[in-house]
């Protein structure tokens, strides 16, 4: 979905992305950082995902590229446990022995490719450029979402009860009727809710209340705006 020039001003700078890199072959491990490093990116290693766990701050931008057969927790475990914390870390899974089970389950799991070792650099660039777009994306929508909500939070309990009557498709004389309310009361918060939620038109206002809407029924409560 695209974004309201207006709205970058109120978007926060996102921070540089980060690509981490797992893997508990050394040589593998130098080999990959030396390859995300020559194209000018930052790079963090770690030779376990409990490492990477011990280290990783969810806030940061990036994303993880991991090997599968690893000592301890395995790559698709990670990944697993990711999802199950919240985390919308973009992963890229590569493994010596790509087994269909375990592809198919990566796959499923949401990974970004999984690729076979020895795989090539420009195969492997390639992906990593597509999961830091994808992670720059969701860290986006995101923040679009959470200055939706505090605009949203800023109406006074009557404006959102007007807010939400329009959400209904009512006309400004029908909110009136609604709430028994003159006309220019109506007219009077209506100009408020958007001034405040910086929207220019009915349909941009009705496009940020259910893309919260719909975001909430997806991925819990948090994100469900409060009109009530």
């Amino acid at each position: 979905q695209s974004t309201p020039a207006k709205w970058w001003a109120n978007i926060m700078q996102l921070p540089d992305p980060i690509v981490y890199v797992i893997d508990d072959d050394p040589a593998v491990l130098k080999s990959i950082c030396a390859l995300v490093s020559s194209f000018g990116q930052q790079t963090r290693s770690f030779t376990s995902a409990v490492d990477f766990l011990e280290n990783f701050d969810p806030q940061c931008a990036g994303c993880l590229v991991s090997d599968v057969r690893m000592f301890g927790m395995t790559g698709i475990e990670l990944q697993e446990k990711l999802i199950r914390d919240g985390v919308q870390l973009p992963i890229i899974l590569i493994s010596a022995h790509a087994e269909i089970p375990v592809t198919v389950r990566a796959m499923k799991n949401g990974a970004i490719t999984f690729l076979e070792k020895p795989c090539r650099d420009v195969e492997l660039w390639e992906a990593i450029q597509t999961a830091l777009k994808v992670d720059q994306q969701n860290r986006l929508t995101i923040n679009r979402r959470q200055q939706i909500r505090r605009n949203i939070e800023r109406l006074t309990k009557s404006e959102k009860q007007v807010l939400e009557l329009i959400v209904e498709g009512q006309l400004n004389k029908q909110i009136a009727k609604s709430l028994g309310i003159s006309l220019r009361t109506v007219e009077s918060r209506r100009h408020n809710i958007f001034e405040k939620t910086q929207a220019d038109s009915v349909a941009e206002l009705v496009a940020m209340f259910l893309e919260l809407k719909y975001a909430d029924a997806s991925s819990g409560p948090r994100l469900t705006p409060s009109i009530h």
